[in-house]
């Protein structure tokens, strides 16, 4: 009879630890983490790794480009109807102009 009891108190106790779902948050680690918590705080491209529209593009006012390093290559749509991307090396500190016409410059951000 006691042995039932036992039984019975164990499994309220193990029914009151899984009774609910843990937080995902709880279990990730490392970049996952950090990109879950920038998701979270509202920032749905953490990497920037996303198209970003081209502007102006003037060397007055190039296309900035975000970079958490001193140097990243990046890719031209220069015609919509290509099917190819022409790709070039970019610099900190350096503007760069695309066989399209349109110029490019790195503007630093912080790392993720």
């Amino acid at each position: 009879m006691k042995w039932l009891q036992a039984v019975r108190q164990i499994a309220r106790v193990k029914s009151r630890w899984y009774s609910g779902m843990h937080d995902t948050l709880d279990h990730v680690t490392g970049i996952e983490k950090r990109e879950l918590l920038a998701h979270m705080a509202g920032d749905c491209d953490p990497f920037r790794i996303m198209a970003i529209k081209k502007g102006p593009g003037t060397r007055e006012r190039p296309n900035m480009i975000p970079s958490a390093y001193c140097s990243r290559i990046m890719g031209c749509v220069c015609c919509p109807e290509d099917n190819h991307l022409e790709y070039m090396w970019l610099h900190m500190g350096y503007p760069k102009r695309c066989g399209c016409g349109y110029w490019f410059e790195l503007c630093p951000v912080a790392p993720l």
